[in-house]
C-alpha cells in the first residue's frame, strides 16, 4: 500500500515527487511510501526547448529534462519508487483504498496525484466523469482538464499541471506540482501547515 502514487513523470509530477521526497526527515514522514509512474512517451517535454524558464539554462531540451529529472529523483530521494514503462489504464475504489491498474500490474494507494498533460487522448477509466474542456487553452486545440477545486478532484485524488487547468508553462506546471505536494505534507502533518525547505545553514 502506497501513501501516495503520482501518475506522470513530466514537470508537474516530478516537481510533486521532489518536494515530497525532500520532506523525508520530518517526523510525520516516517514509513510514508511514495511512488511515481514515469511513463513519459507522450510527454509534451519530448519536443520542448526552453529559453524562458527560471533556473533552466537557455536552450535546454525538454527531452534532456525528462532524463535528468528522473536521475535527480533517483539519486537524491531513492526512497521514492519510480515505476517505469507502465501506462495507467484504470482507477478503482475510493479514499483511502484506491487500486491503480496499469498495462502490467496493479497497485494500492491511499492518495493519487494525476499530472499527465491536457491532451484530449486522456483515457483513464474511473476519471472520465471529471473531464471538461480546458478553461485556459484555445478551443481549437481541444485540450481537456479534470474538474477540480484548488487541485482537488475528489477525496484523495488531486490533479496537477495543465490537466488541472493551468496554462502550458514549465514554471506554472512545476509550481502546481509543488503546491499539491505541500498540501499533502500538511495533511500528513495533522493539518498543520508545512513545506519542505533545504538550507546551507
Amino acid at each position: 500500500m502506497f501513501d501516495v502514487l503520482i501518475i506522470g513523470g513530466g514537470v508537474s509530477g516530478m516537481s510533486c515527487a521532489l518536494v515530497l521526497g525532500s520532506a523525508k526527515n520530518k517526523s510525520f514522514m516516517t514509513e510514508k511510501r511514495i511512488g511515481i509512474f514515469t511513463h513519459q512517451k507522450s510527454s509534451s517535454l519530448q519536443d520542448a526547448l526552453f529559453y524562458n524558464a527560471y533556473g533552466i539554462p537557455a536552450g535546454k531540451l525538454g527531452s534532456e529534462l525528462l532524463t535528468e529529472s528522473s536521475t535527480h529523483l533517483a539519486e537524491t530521494y531513492p526512497h521514492i519508487t519510480q515505476i517505469q514503462n507502465e501506462k495507467v489504464l484504470r482507477i478503482e475504489g475510493e479514499y483511502p483504498n484506491f487500486n491503480i491498474i496499469t498495462n502490467k500490474n496493479s497497485y494500492q494507494t491511499k492518495k493519487i496525484v494525476i499530472g499527465i498533460g491536457s491532451a484530449n487522448t486522456f483515457v483513464i477509466e474511473g476519471l472520465m466523469n471529471y473531464v471538461i474542456p480546458h478553461q485556459k487553452a484555445l478551443p481549437e486545440k481541444q485540450r481537456i482538464q479534470l474538474k477540480n477545486t484548488d487541485h482537488k478532484v475528489a477525496e484523495g485524488i488531486y490533479v496537477i499541471g495543465t490537466l488541472a487547468g493551468w496554462r502550458s508553462q514549465l514554471a506554472i506546471a512545476a509550481g502546481s506540482g509543488a503546491a499539491v505536494a505541500t498540501d499533502i505534507l500538511t495533511l500528513w502533518n495533522n493539518g498543520i501547515q508545512t513545506h519542505a525547505h533545504d538550507s546551507i545553514r
